[in-house]
Order: structure tokens, then sequence, then C-alpha cells
């Protein structure tokens, strides 16, 4: 039998044999290259304090050296992140729609998607920026593939900060003092609008987030989670089937498959077919500012990851979101159109909506009242300690919203009314790091 210690050296190898795959197959868009920093042996770059839960080695695939961000960049960037005047009448910023203190998202009460200039409302409901410098590719359909290409388009779009073009966007920070002096200072010029997306990209890969209870489980502390946690973690894995889209592992911690999958969301209000059709025949290929537009603007916001690919497959497909800080990152979905993690489980637990292009992995799951709650529960360990507090306020409002769900469809759940297959097994599963694997 293996040592404590020999299980902690193999864990360990087999970790770095992982990395190693992961480097290659873990689809990670390659980095454009760096903007040239004006005496760039004087910028240092910032050294990361990552939280437990996030490793330096995913740190340096998402990373690379040459786009490792600087004290001074990153403060230029979180300047411009929380400035309205970079949107076109002054009412709207970055953190608006990504509030530091709401997990970066706006959880909006009062409306299921995100508001921009003039109250306008797009289709989509804003995403954290937490780990958003981990994620594949960005937005709810993968959309643009770094996050400075992310940056540039909520700029210009009409229902979010409403600027008509990156000249106008460049004239406007130019003519701001401090705008100048810090591009000047940084790059040795006045600004481009490359540069204004480069600064706000460089904010954005400090915001890494871990540091929750259930990491401190994982690393060994069995005091760290409740036992309905820890039995909502072994349903997590087994019956509930949400390790399938949602796994977690040291070198890959977002919770999150980084794939687009149709979970029947936007089958509620869509004739997909239909809708698809109509889209092929107005969408331009390579059009970024038009996919843009028809993903928040327009009923075409409900094709997904099509829109972007023009793959029939894709029809209604949305990215894995993180599961990190979920707790605290409601309304939940792509649309927004669900309020608390019951109704989330309840959406599941029935196979989600049928529709001809539904994911094959769905089904329905058949959990108990109670294994919803232990899920859930296990869910809001999943919190970073800096939002606790705020994690405890929006358990106790969403426990509130139980006995309300639009979601619940039991006996579909059960299988006593529909056919969304068999319901999986449920393994006997222990913690990882009591058997050496974390």
């Amino acid at each position: 039998m293996l040592t404590s210690r020999a299980m902690l050296i193999a864990a360990f190898a087999v970790a770095a044999a992982v990395i190693g795959i992961l480097a290659v197959t873990i689809n990670f868009t390659p980095s454009p290259p760096p903007l040239e920093l004006k005496a760039a042996e004087n910028h240092t770059q910032a050294k990361p304090a990552l939280p437990l839960g996030v490793s330096p080695q995913l740190y340096a695939i998402a990373v690379p050296h040459s786009r490792e961000p600087t004290p001074e960049l990153i403060a230029l960037g979180e300047k411009l992140f929380k400035d309205k005047r970079l949107s076109v009448d002054n009412t709207v910023a970055c953190e608006t729609c990504h509030d530091p203190a709401k997990g970066f998202t706006d959880h909006r009460g009062n409306s299921a998607t995100s508001a921009g200039v003039k109250d306008q409302h797009g289709q989509r409901n804003a995403p954290t920026v937490l780990n958003a410098m981990f994620q594949s590719s960005q937005f709810w359909d993968g959309r643009s593939a770094t996050l400075e290409d992310q940056a540039k388009l909520p700029i210009l779009n009409p229902v979010e900060m409403g600027q008509k073009d990156p000249e106008d966007v460049v004239g406007k920070v130019r003519k701001i003092p401090e705008y100048a002096q810090a591009f000047n200072a940084i790059y040795g010029n006045n600004g481009t609008y490359d540069e204004i997306a480069s600064a706000i990209a460089a904010f954005e890969r400090t915001q890494y987030s871990g540091n929750s209870p259930f990491d401190r489980f994982l690393a060994g502390d069995q005091q760290a989670i409740s036992d309905s946690a820890k039995r909502g973690w072994e349903l997590f894995q087994g019956k509930g089937r949400c390790s399938a889209c949602h796994a977690v592992n040291t070198v890959s911690p977002l919770f999150s498959d980084q794939k687009f999958h149709n979970i029947g969301i936007a089958a509620h209000k869509q004739d997909f077919a239909a809708l698809a059709r109509k889209a092929l025949a107005i969408l331009k290929t390579g059009d970024a500012k038009q996919i843009d537009e028809l993903a928040l603007q327009t009923n075409y916001s409900e094709l997904g990851r099509f829109l972007v690919t023009k793959n029939q497959a894709d029809i209604g497909a949305f990215k894995s979101e993180t599961l990190r800080n979920i707790g605290v990152t409601a309304p939940y979905m792509h649309d927004g159109s669900l309020a608390s993690l019951w109704d989330v489980m309840d959406h599941y637990n029935k196979g989600g909506v049928p529709n001809p292009f539904l994911d094959g992995g769905m089904q329905r799951l058949g959990l108990s009242e109670a294994e919803i709650d232990d899920t859930v529960a296990f869910l809001f360990t999943l919190t970073d300690d800096r939002f606790a507090d705020f994690n405890k306020t929006e358990l106790a409002r969403q426990t509130s919203l139980k006995t309300n769900r639009t979601q619940r469809e039991t006996d579909v759940a059960e299988g006593r009314k529909g056919d969304l297959g068999d319901i999986g097994t449920n393994p006997d599963l222990r913690n990882p790091a009591t058997i050496g694997a974390f």
C-alpha cells in the first residue's frame, strides 16, 4: 500500500502530466501579439496572488509571458472599466453590468437581462467577469476569442454603451488629460482603440477567483462545508450528472467544459428551425459587429452559438458557464430567465425542454426534493470568501422563492410523464482529498 507521501507525489506526477496535455488540448485561443509598451524594460509585470483553487499552471496557460499585465496597465484598465464616459451619453460603464460588489454581474432584481444607455435592455444576461481570463472564448455564444476582442464590442453596441465607432471612442478618451497622459506613459501615444481594449483586458486578467469553502474542503478540511453540501457534491458527480458539463480538477477549476449545449432554455419561446432559416438569410460571414447586434438586440439571440458558426448542430446552444460564485450571480442562464438555483435544478431534473436540437446529454434526473436541496447547498459552497456575506443573503433570498418554481415538473422528472431516458447511477463517491487525488 502506498504511503500518504507516496500518494501525494504520485498525484502531483499525474497533475504534471495532465498539465502537459492541457497545454495542447485545453484549446485556449492563442493571444494576439502584445502591443508595444513604451520603455517596456521599465514596466514591471504584476505578480499574481493566486487564490486557493486556481493553480499557477492554469494561469501560465491562460496568461502567457507576453501578456502578463503590468501595474500601470492594470490601473489604467480599472479606471476605464469603471468610467461611464466610455459610453455615448456618460451613463454606462463596464462595471454597470459587471459590478465588483455583486460578483462582477449586475444582479438585476427587476429585469432578467442587462440594461445599457437610455435604459435599453438587450437579450442577454451579463455573465461574470471573474475568471473570464481562463475561458477559452468570451460571451455566452463564444463570439469573441480573447478578452481584448470582448472589451471592444459592448462599447459599440447600440443597446449597451452606444458609441458609433472606434474613432468616436478614441477621440473622446484623448480629450481627457488623465487618459492622454497615461496612454503616453505606457504606449508612447495618446491611445488607440486596441490599446483601450488591451488596458481593460489587463485589469480583467487580475480578476481570478477561488478561496471558497469547497476549495478548503478539497484541500482536506472536512469541516469547511456542511453534510448537506457533501451529499450535494456526490450528487453533482453522480446521479445529478452535473459534472458531465461542469467538471472540476486542479488544473481546470472553472466547473465548465468550455463547450456549447442546447439545454432547452430558449425553447420556451422560439421555433428554432424557422428562426435559423431567417438568420442564415441575413448573416454576413465574419462581421463581428453584426453578430454582436443580432445576439443582443433581436430574437435571433436565442439561436446562440449558431450565429457564430452557422452550424445547425449549434442551434440554441450556449456556453456551459462557470459555476464558481454561482450563488451570487443570479439570475441564471443566458436570458436570465431562472431566478434561483432551485429553478435551475428543476430545469435539469426534468431533462430540459424538448426541442429538435436538444443536447443528447439532457435527460431526466429523478432527483428528490431533498436531493435538490443538497445539490443547491453544494453550489452555494463555490462562492469566494470575499462575497461570503452576499452569499448568505442570496441563499436566504433564493430559499424564500422555493414555493414559486415555474420549472418544476415532478411527473416528468420521476418518469411518470414523457420519455427522456433512464436515470443514471449514483456512485458512492469520496472526497478526492482523502485519497490523494487533490
